[in-house]
């Protein structure tokens, strides 16, 4: 098949965009730890970029579903996201690193929607779960290894060096880009976001109560989920020394392979079962999390509790993207409503760190931990109560039929 180069292009730009935004996160917080920045210092920078990215979801998203070319809005944020580790790299200040964090808040925003939508666009509605599902599985297996290599290159190289692989990583991710083809998207493209006169406008999105609904889910998952490993890692950071790295790179890489055994059976499940008991499923492991960090102390028990975060993040990672598209059926504003469930994502995520880092200050990190396992838990309670199922009425599809 003509598609299967870009299908494995795809696959491929998944698992090296994931080795690239490993770099970012837990590792500038352990990175900046060295640096003698503070936990309120560490949690600013880091709100600053989700901050960024809050911003710039909704125009973002109108941007790429304006844009004909996804591969060009994919290419430019790439090459921002190298721009800005190589920042991190070189100036670990306080200025360099702030445009840094924007400039990768900006960045990921664009990446995100621009995979989505050429996966929309290459596979059609019927296989996009188990296509979003493949993404993840991906995703979790880039992340991992990229963890794992990249805290062997923090400790035993230099902590600096985490951000020099992660700029050179982008360029296989172009690599792999380059490999999709133009024609198979566009052949797919025109009938499956088909323009309408009518629901393509953002009030008229914000009207729909399972966009409401979702979004206030998005919002909560974040607000709890965002600052548990950051947290974690200073605690680490502390405890560990010079082994700090190590120990979170094992905190990404279990999660991660946890990802990569459960999100397309996720996506299977969500295409058969519905999406609702799929997000009930991931949303449980919330509370569940926040009460185990608050009572682990010991490091290698950290990596145990953090593979409850691979079931949460397979399931926001398959289902934002698959309820977006259910709910825009018709339209031609798919990626305005990841926006829109990104804008919530980044609502979440800005605050979350900032306010674990205050409470962990000034009630300590066990206070913090169970606070952010009580915002998860009332993100299941949402989703249990008031989130509608999304899946289009009848029988489930034919997935067979919809990869051939």
């Amino acid at each position: 098949m003509r598609a299967g180069r870009s299908r494995r292009g795809l696959d491929w730009l998944n698992f090296f965009v994931a080795d690239v935004q490993t770099g970012f996160g837990p590792f500038v917080a352990v990175y900046l730890t060295t640096q003698a920045w503070t936990e309120v210092e560490i949690g600013f920078a880091l709100s600053l970029g989700t901050l960024t990215a809050m911003i710039s979801q909704l125009p973002a998203g109108a941007l790429v579903d304006a844009l004909r070319n996804k591969r060009l809005a994919a290419m430019l944020a790439l090459l921002a996201i190298a721009l800005s580790a190589v920042l991190l790299a070189a100036l670990p200040h306080t200025l360099p690193v702030l445009v840094s964090e924007v400039l990768h808040g900006f960045a990921s925003c664009v990446l995100t929607p621009s995979i989505a939508a050429i996966s929309l666009a290459l596979v059609g509605r019927a296989a996009l779960g188990e296509r979003l599902g493949r993404n993840s599985r991906y995703q979790a297996l880039g992340g991992a290894i990229a963890a794992g290599v990249m805290g062997l290159v923090g400790t035993y190289v230099a902590p600096a060096a985490v951000f020099w692989l992660t700029a050179a990583l982008t360029l296989p991710s172009l690599a792999c880009l380059a490999m999709i083809r133009g024609e198979d998207l566009t052949q797919r493209a025109v009938p499956l976001v088909a323009r309408s006169e009518g629901g393509g406008r953002l009030i008229d999105l914000l009207r729909q109560p399972g966009i409401l609904v979702f979004s206030g889910c998005c919002l909560l998952f974040t607000l709890s989920n965002a600052a548990m490993l950051p947290l974690a890692a200073s605690m680490v950071t502390r405890q560990a020394g010079d082994e700090a790295n190590l120990i979170i790179a094992a905190c990404l890489v279990v999660p991660q392979l946890v990802v990569a055994g459960l999100a397309p059976r996720f996506g299977r499940l969500a295409e058969t079962r519905g999406r609702r008991l799929v997000l009930i499923i991931g949303f449980s492991m919330l509370p569940l999390r926040g009460a185990l960090l608050a009572l682990v102390q010991h490091p290698l028990g950290l990596v145990v509790v953090q593979a409850l975060d691979g079931i949460s993040a397979a399931t926001l990672g398959v289902m934002l993207p698959l309820i977006a598209a259910d709910l825009t059926r018709g339209s031609n504003r798919f990626n305005l409503c990841m926006g829109v469930f990104g804008l919530a994502v980044g609502l979440g995520g800005t605050f979350s760190t900032s306010l674990a880092g205050l409470v962990a200050g000034w009630l300590g990190a066990g206070v913090a931990f169970g606070m952010l396992g009580g915002i998860g838990l009332a993100c299941l309670v949402l989703a249990w109560a008031a989130m509608p199922e999304t899946r289009a009425p009848g029988p489930a599809p034919d997935l067979a039929a919809a990869r051939a």
